[in-house]
C-alpha cells in the first residue's frame, strides 16, 4: 500500500532517503565557523555598520528539521524538502558558502545506492537519483566529494544572510526498502581571508 510519510531531517552531517512503499530524505549540517583576520585598511568598504578594526567573525546556522513527503505516482517516488542556513559574517567585503559529500556522492543502504544526480548544470533528476539546488526549483545538480560554491555574497551580513537549500528525489520501486545515507558538509568562508 503505498503512503505518503513526513521524515524529520535532523541537524546533523547526514542525508537519508527512505525507500520501501515510499521515499523520505533527512539531511543535516556540519558548520564550519571561525574568524578571518580584519581587512587592511582601505581594503574594505566605507561606511558599513561593522565593528572598525576588530576580526572578522563568520559563523552559520539552520532553521531546523526538514522534511520530504515522497509521493506515489505509479512505480516511482519523488519528494523534495529544504531548510534555510543564515550565515552571519562581520567581513566586509563578503563571504562564499560552499557544500560538499567528503566521503562519496552515493547514498548507501547496505549495498544498495542511490547515486547523486550526474547534472552539473540544473536539470531535472534521472531515475534513481537525487540532489540539490539553491532556487526552490524541480531542477537539481549532484553534489561532489569536494567542495562546491553554491553562493557568492558581497558585504556585511551581521544581522544574517539567507540560503535555502532544496534536496529532491527521483527513484522507483526496483530500489530495496531501507535508509540511505549520505554525510553533506556546509562551509562559510569570509573573503578578506
Amino acid at each position: 500500500m503505498n503512503r505518503l510519510r513526513t521524515i524529520p531531517i535532523q541537524p546533523r552531517t547526514t542525508v537519508r532517503f527512505v525507500v520501501s512503499a515510499l521515499i523520505g530524505i533527512l539531511t543535516a549540517l556540519s558548520f564550519a565557523q571561525g574568524y578571518a583576520a580584519a581587512s587592511p585598511f582601505g581594503a574594505g568598504l566605507f561606511g558599513e555598520d561593522v565593528p572598525f578594526g576588530s576580526m572578522t567573525s563568520i559563523s552559520i546556522a539552520t532553521d531546523g528539521n526538514v522534511a520530504i513527503i515522497a509521493a506515489p505516482s505509479g512505480s516511482t517516488f519523488n519528494g523534495q524538502g529544504s531548510h534555510t542556513l543564515t550565515v552571519t559574517s562581520t567581513d566586509v567585503v563578503g563571504y562564499e558558502l560552499y557544500t560538499k559529500s567528503p566521503s562519496g556522492t552515493d547514498m548507501t543502504n547496505g549495498i544498495d545506492t542511490i547515486p547523486a544526480s550526474a547534472n552539473v548544470t540544473l536539470g531535472a533528476l534521472s531515475m534513481n537519483t537525487w540532489g540539490y539546488n539553491t532556487n526552490g526549483s524541480t531542477d537539481y545538480v549532484g553534489i561532489d566529494t569536494a567542495d562546491t560554491l553554491i553562493k557568492d555574497a558581497s558585504g556585511p551580513y551581521k544581522n544574517g544572510d539567507d540560503t535555502t537549500v532544496t534536496y529532491g528525489v527521483l527513484a522507483n520501486t526496483s530500489k530495496s526498502s531501507g535508509a540511505y545515507t549520505i554525510g553533506v558538509t556546509y562551509t562559510a568562508v569570509a573573503k578578506s581571508g
